[in-house]
């Protein structure tokens, strides 16, 4: 059984398409990542799959039940950490916890046991009696995380849960996410709009821009996708890219070019090093190239290729 499978499934705010007819499906067990700027519909997808969300039209199954018609059964099966902190800061770690198992209504063995569990699994039970204003971000987060997990969740939703952490306790969280994947077999989806993020943990990835999606593969897939390397050009002036842009065009071994002011990016196919052919075309018809360099195909890359902008040149808008 799939773990998740929507069909068709759209979101309207008025005259906004947030969510624009979108199907896809996560296997049991898989760790399945949403990667778009912010406004992308991630947030929107999520919210409608965990039930908090009536879509406006299309379909869609968590651990074979349906969002609309079985909505209780749904939410019995997932677990969710929202964007947003939604912990009582003026309550311990346990605190927190012990109210959320008292939602769920598990009984007081269990309860006890899961919350030791949730807490051990996140390297916080050494200060399980801690008023959680004192606890750092990333400490609220992997609380967060925990409660979570209290339910025994088949899916846990994550929705861009490192948002405003340094890089240290994103990674730190990453491999907390792992391991709860692993150990427990739970399957995630995950939203992020952190190319490293998606590229450690997912094992699909779907880019989503203005409600759509627009790839869906693993993260070595959509690299390869892009050929052998990438290579980034920089002229003195914009206008000078756009022109020798014109000239690679034509280029049998340049699968896709984007400009962004006076830089052009080109995914290049498998034919090998072609520093030299850019260097002597350039020289050959008069351009004067400020620098160039060569690398390997990253996320990033593949997001600009299948979006045409880079996720901060979104964000930033």
């Amino acid at each position: 059984m799939k773990a998740i499978i929507a069909d068709n499934l759209t979101k309207m705010f008025g005259h906004l398409v947030a969510v624009d007819h979108i199907s896809f499906e996560v296997e049991e067990g898989e760790v399945f990542g949403f990667l778009g700027a912010n406004g992308a519909g991630k947030t929107s997808t999520i919210m409608m799959l965990a039930t908090a969300l009536n879509p406006s039209s299309g379909t869609a199954t968590v651990c074979g039940y349906d969002i609309i018609r079985e909505r209780n059964k749904v939410r019995e099966s997932i677990g969710i950490v929202f964007e947003a902190l939604s912990l009582d800061i003026n309550l311990t770690a346990r605190e927190n916890l012990d109210f959320h198992a008292i939602l769920y209504h598990l009984p007081k063995k269990v309860k006890n046991e899961r919350i030791s569990q949730a807490l051990n699994l996140v390297g916080l039970k050494d200060r399980q009696n801690i008023l959680v204003k004192y606890y750092s971000g990333g400490m609220q987060r992997r609380l967060e995380i925990a409660r979570g997990m209290l339910n025994s969740p088949k899916v846990l939703f994550l929705d861009e849960p490192t948002l405003g952490l340094d890089v240290q306790t994103r990674r730190l969280l990453w491999d907390y996410a792992k391991r709860l994947n692993k150990e427990s077999g739970t399957t995630i989806l995950l939203n992020t709009h952190y190319v490293e993020e998606a590229d450690y943990l997912c094992d699909r990835i779907a880019i989503l821009e203005r409600g759509k999606i627009t790839v869906v593969d693993t993260p070595k897939a959509l690299k390869s996708s892009l050929g052998s390397s990438v290579l980034s050009i920089r002229f003195p002036q914009g206008a000078l890219a756009d022109k020798f842009a014109g000239l690679l065009n034509g280029m049998s071994w340049v699968k896709k070019i984007h400009q962004h002011d006076a830089q052009l990016e080109l995914s290049v196919g498998n034919e090998g090093m072609k520093i030299p052919e850019v260097v002597r075309l350039a020289r050959k018809h008069g351009f004067v190239i400020s620098s160039i360099g060569e690398h390997k195909p990253s996320l990033e890359d593949v997001f600009l290729h299948y979006v045409g902008k880079k996720l901060q040149d979104e964000e930033h808008e």
